[in-house]
């Protein structure tokens, strides 16, 4: 019989939260360098990499969301536009810089507006472009209707049908209708129909495991789940084992290494892996996952991210 999941409910720090620093980079080396040259001013390097990026549009706006999340990518994004004034990709990351500093707790309404019409000025410009949908659609998450986020997503949608992190923006947003908990619930319908139409090797497949984790998260929230996702009962019931089953099984047969935001996925399925108390599948998602960890769904449930990461790759991987 396996050891318990660890508990990760109580991985957290009293009086303050571990201050390691989440990489929005995850494992693209070459964001990673452009990125600290950017920060230094040096806008042509990331000139060169959207450029170099081209229509895959799942890897352009990894990386435009990364590079806008420098704290000084508004000002040389200004810098790139004002020497390119046509510049897609400069209207484009200076529109996303906007998005960034407009979701800031201290933003200002005024200043989201101007980042709403930032991002459909650039879209205009480079009208096949979902990229700047994007910068919309996360800033609607945060701040908007769901019928505003919805809008976003089909804008994206009807660009890039299969785009990643839009389709999680709206997982995470459908996951926050309704209350109690039903397992008819909108969000696992959508992100059931997201994989089924999707192509064999989408890592959409993954996406009913992350529509899972989303709606702990919001259970979580109202008091309806402990604050123990292992002791939840959560990831025990038919449906979860049969997500999590067919999550994992598409992973072991297709294994999308190539895809910018696959880590992002490895954490959601390790994450459940854990919680379903199957830590030998867990560990060879944390050996695939190396230092790339990420907050979502470690942070559900109010939890030190990182410490509960560390605690439940321990457990998979038989460490004291």
């Amino acid at each position: 019989m396996s050891p318990p999941p660890p508990p990760l409910g109580r991985a957290r720090r009293r009086g303050g939260r571990s201050d390691h620093a989440f990489d929005p980079a995850l494992d693209d080396s070459e964001l990673v360098d452009v990125r600290h040259q950017f920060a230094q001013g040096r806008w042509t390097r990331a000139r060169t990499l959207l450029a170099g990026t081209g229509t895959d549009w799942d890897r352009r706006g990894h990386r435009v969301m990364a590079l806008a999340e420098v704290p000084s990518a508004a000002g040389w994004a200004g810098d790139w536009l004002l020497a390119e004034p046509d510049s897609p990709d400069a209207t484009t990351l200076l529109a996303c810089a906007g998005v960034v500093r407009a979701l800031r707790p201290q933003a200002k309404t005024a200043e989201r507006d101007r980042a709403r019409e930032a991002c459909r000025a650039a879209a205009a410009l480079d009208p096949a472009d979902p990229t700047p949908w994007l910068g919309l659609m996360t800033l609607d998450r945060a701040h908007g209707s769901q019928d505003d986020t919805g809008a976003d997503f089909e804008q994206i949608r009807s660009r890039h049908p299969e785009h990643h992190q839009a389709h999680h923006l709206m997982t995470a947003r459908l996951s926050e209708a309704g209350s109690g908990s039903d397992p008819l619930h909108e969000v696992y319908d959508f992100a059931a129909w997201a994989a089924e139409r999707a192509p064999a090797d989408s890592p959409l497949a993954v996406l009913p495991v992350v529509a899972h984790a989303e709606r702990y998260r919001v259970l979580a929230a109202e008091g309806g789940a402990p604050d123990d996702p292992a002791a939840s009962g959560h990831w025990n019931g038919r449906r979860a084992r049969q997500v999590m089953k067919a999550a994992f099984d598409w992973w072991l047969e297709w294994e999308r290494e190539d895809h910018p935001r696959y880590c992002v996925d490895l954490n959601f399925l390790a994450h459940a892996k854990v919680c379903e108390g199957r830590p030998a599948e867990a560990a060879a998602l944390f050996h695939r996952i190396g230092p790339h960890a990420t907050a979502a769904p470690w942070s559900y449930s109010g939890r030190d991210p990182y410490p509960a990461f560390l605690a439940a790759r321990d457990h998979a991987l038989g460490a004291p």
